[in-house]
């Protein structure tokens, strides 16, 4: 049995779907355009830097939710997935994501993007597992604050393995682990799997690649 990790921001996506759900708030009025968007780009640079503070930016992205109710929530993400996801998801990651599950691979796609954004969107590729940064709810109604340790870099290896235990399995269970990502943020679970794909990478991961001999993908 094979195990498959998909990164889905600028991995399986043309884009960000943390980024571009902020900037969906700000165009449809629910987010002050003055107060948020530059905060909304310094985070984005930051992490793409490497540099990404993931407890101030989650504050920053979580506390929004709780302002609303989840219906009202629901309804804006099926406009978001329309406008803002969709225009995302390209023919190459269809077919690639579309492989590995006509192979029986069990697919996971492993992100720092809360669960609430990202959920409908791993559907949307057909993909049952998702390991996401989950947000904290009471009563069915977000309270603004993140539940458990964030799927954020050596995170990421934290909750794969923590989910990976409620399967009664580890890595090892598996014949081949694959891990597709484009960033130098998921370095840590790249080193961990057995077969490495450095996908649209970052310069930095790119640099890495090469040098390690890890096959480099471009999707988009």
């Amino acid at each position: 049995m094979k195990l498959t990790l998909f990164d889905l921001d600028n991995t399986l996506l043309n884009g960000d779907s943390d980024f571009e759900w902020s900037q969906f708030l700000i165009r449809i009025g629910v987010l002050d355009r003055e107060l948020f968007e530059v905060k909304n780009l310094q985070f984005y640079e930051q992490y793409k830097a490497g540099t990404l503070d993931i407890g101030e930016f989650l504050d920053f992205q979580l506390k929004p939710l709780s302002r609303h109710s989840r219906k009202t929530l629901d309804a804006w993400h099926a406009q978001f997935m329309h406008e803002s996801v969709l225009p995302m998801i390209t023919q190459k990651s269809r077919e690639i994501v579309n492989e590995h599950l006509a192979g029986g691979d069990v697919c996971v796609i492993i992100t720092a993007t809360n669960s609430f954004v990202t959920a409908p969107i791993a559907r949307e590729f057909g993909i049952d597992h998702l390991i996401a940064t989950e947000p904290e709810h009471c009563a069915g109604e977000f309270t603004g604050r993140v539940s458990g340790v964030p799927s954020f870099r050596e995170g990421k290896i934290t909750r794969l393995m923590q989910w990976l235990a409620t399967q009664n399995r580890s890595l090892q269970s598996f014949s081949r682990s694959t891990f597709y990502s484009d960033s130098l943020n998921d370095l840590p679970l790249l080193q961990q799997v057995s077969h490495p794909v450095a996908t649209n990478p970052d310069a930095t991961l790119r640099a890495h690649a090469e040098q390690q001999g890890w096959p480099i993908l471009q999707l988009h």
